[in-house]
């Protein structure tokens, strides 16, 4: 806090550039990096988790990932929490989970389907729903697309439900596996 009629926050800068703009760059990652990056966020996620009150990302991207160095083997940042979930004893049951109060919003090629389901009640979420984001982050470092509406807008995702009615998952009948893996 500067004085009474002002807010000040202070951030660690972060020189390098975030995993869409990589991807967008070089379409797909090297295994042993991919793992690392996907190692890192889900290290990220536990932590999260194991805070009280937990807390739900709800928006985890390429985009609110960033790679520390610009390069995809050193250490990344998770960003963006505008609409992360506190799971705190007042919003959330662990064996209910939470009702999801931001339908709607977030970026529809990482939200899981109960995200989309829309019903007199709101649906609820758990901390599953960044587990699931990182899946989808896995698969389009590895495989250099999205794995549900790859070329879709988010417009199309929503108007045709293509993650609500996605039932399986594409992957190469040969994947090119580095020597490195």
């Amino acid at each position: 806090m500067i004085d009474a009629n002002s807010f000040c926050t202070v951030l660690e800068y972060c020189d390098g550039h975030d995993l869409d703009f990589y991807l967008k760059q070089h379409k797909s990652i090297p295994e042993r990096e991919a793992r690392s990056i996907i190692m890192q966020v889900v290290h990220a996620l536990k932590y999260l988790n194991e805070i009280k009150p937990p807390i739900i990302h709800y928006d985890l991207k390429p985009g609110n990932i960033l790679l520390g160095s610009g390069a995809v083997s050193g250490e990344i940042k998770i960003t963006d929490f505008g609409l992360s979930k506190i799971m705190d004893d007042e919003n959330y049951s662990p064996d209910h989970g939470m009702d999801l109060t931001s339908q709607g919003a977030g970026t529809y090629w990482y939200l899981p389907p109960e995200c989309f389901v829309v019903g007199k009640n709101p649906p609820k979420i758990s901390s599953k729903v960044d587990v699931w984001s990182v899946g989808v982050i896995f698969y389009q470092c590895l495989y250099g697309k999205k794995p549900f509406g790859h070329n879709q807008s988010q417009a199309t995702i929503l108007e045709e439900n293509t993650i609500l009615k996605a039932t399986d998952v594409e992957f190469a009948a040969k994947p090119s596996v580095s020597q490195n893996a």
